[in-house]
């Protein structure tokens, strides 16, 4: 494989169109440069060839007092190093040349009757272009020629060549700048699709629509239909979920007052012991359940709108303590369903508000494309070698404290599952207190 194909259609079609675009410009230089060599091939030869009509014609007088009897109509033929020549030959012998010539001469040539023939030769400066014609017999036989350098043919190709590079070089610019324009335009749509599954993605719309080109317009049905199947999914997910937690919640209700009427007993003691932690394990799986069955849902959290709700209900709850709860930040979105944001941000507001002495604040702040936001209170804090314990399932550090131990191990998997990050560590001022940290992308 000698390389990688490139990724973006935009840039497969623009290669394709600009080596047809180089393919195409060259064969119409090559062609037009051919095509213009052989017509001034063409007229070149038409011009020596009535030259030498006129010089046969001006030629007179019988053996020994053959001249012209007026110079020939192009004065060229009269300058020396012009490239102009003519010359008259009688028994293989110049008897007349023209004064462009010099002391040079130009070649014998093979006679051909009295027919005109021509041919490319060896001249006094370079290749030339040779007319010839015989003309009488015998003593008066004579060989007329005339001849032109081929710089003066090349000369006019190169000049026309020289042109038609600088033009085809500017029609090639031109060209492009234009396959440029109506790539973007005809690729509009694309750009078009992925603003719109960007906005599904941002809960902004539910679906794709109908107002696409015809190419698109089953793909985007396709997608609308993906949707529907997913969402579909998801509601029987959470139905199910919930008809499970209840018939659950249910049994182990009815086994968990069985076995305080035998808590005085070791086995109702152990039976007792059993419902709590089924009970634990119960809410424990039903939050991975709630978090698998929103994986990948495609929107998107708004703060600080979706905080102060929490706070408020934060504040209610541990109000009994006159725990302050407040929050501060720039306006940002998170890619994040609000309701497992939510869910995330109350386990740590409440697990803050047990431990805090008399405040907690939320604090965010953005850092590239992900949003750190933090949650601290001023409570005794978190012993370092404790913490990974916490993470866990069922696990308190206080068993005075009310609650199950699923907060932060409930939290932490919702944020996994959301590609964020958190993390549980002492208060970055130095005072006494713990700090959470959720890291999230942002929309």
């Amino acid at each position: 494989m000698i390389g990688a194909a490139p990724t973006s259609l935009r840039a497969r079609y623009a290669l394709a169109m600009l080596a047809w675009l180089i393919a195409g410009l060259v064969l119409i230089g090559v062609s037009a440069s051919a095509l213009f060599r052989r017509h001034v091939e063409g007229v070149f030869h038409a011009e020596l060839e009535e030259h030498l009509v006129e010089l046969v014609g001006l030629s007179t007088g019988g053996h020994g007092r053959l001249q012209l009897s007026r110079p020939l109509s192009d004065p060229r033929y009269g300058v020396g190093g012009s490239g102009y020549y003519w010359q008259i030959n009688r028994q293989g012998r110049a008897v007349l040349r023209s004064p462009s010539l010099g002391a040079a001469r130009l070649p014998d040539l093979p006679e051909d009757g009295h027919a005109i023939s021509h041919r490319r030769d060896r001249g006094p400066s370079g290749p030339v272009m040779v007319y010839a014609v015989a003309s009488g017999s015998g003593a008066d036989h004579l060989h007329f020629q005339i001849a032109t350098d081929l710089r003066h043919m090349d000369r006019v190709v190169a000049a026309f060549q020289q042109d038609l590079l600088a033009w085809l070089a500017a029609s090639a610019l031109l060209l492009i700048a234009g396959a440029l324009v109506a790539l973007r335009f005809a690729t509009r749509p694309l750009d078009r699709l992925a603003a719109s599954i960007a906005r599904v993605r941002a809960g902004q719309d539910r679906r794709m629509g109908t107002a696409w080109p015809a190419e698109i317009q089953p793909l985007a049905q396709d997608l609308d239909r993906l949707i529907e199947s997913r969402e579909a999914m998801v509601a029987a997910a959470r139905i199910e979920a919930g008809n499970l937690a209840h018939g659950l919640r249910t049994a182990l209700a009815i086994l968990t007052d069985e076995a305080e009427t035998l808590a005085d007993q070791p086995a109702g003691q152990t039976l007792l012991a059993q419902c709590t932690a089924m009970a634990r394990r119960l809410d424990w799986h039903l939050a991975r359940a709630r978090a698998a069955a929103g994986q990948g849902a495609i929107t998107e959290t708004a703060l600080p709108d979706a905080i102060a709700p929490l706070l408020s209900a934060m504040q209610r709850l541990h109000a009994a303590r006159h725990i302050g709860f407040s929050a501060a930040g720039p306006a940002v979105r998170l890619a994040i369903d609000p309701e497992a944001f939510a869910e995330i941000l109350s386990n740590l507001l409440d697990n803050a508000g047990k431990w805090a002495g008399s405040t907690v604040h939320v604090d965010w702040q953005a850092d590239g494309g992900a949003v750190a936001i933090s949650v601290t209170d001023d409570g005794p804090g978190i012993p370092a070698d404790t913490v990974a314990q916490l993470w866990q399932p069922g696990v308190r550090l206080d068993e005075s404290m009310p609650g199950h131990g699923l907060g932060l191990a409930i939290a932490l998997d919702l944020a996994q599952v959301a590609n964020g990050q958190l993390t549980l560590g002492p208060r970055p001022d130095g005072r006494p207190g713990t700090r959470a940290r959720l890291s999230l992308a942002m929309a």
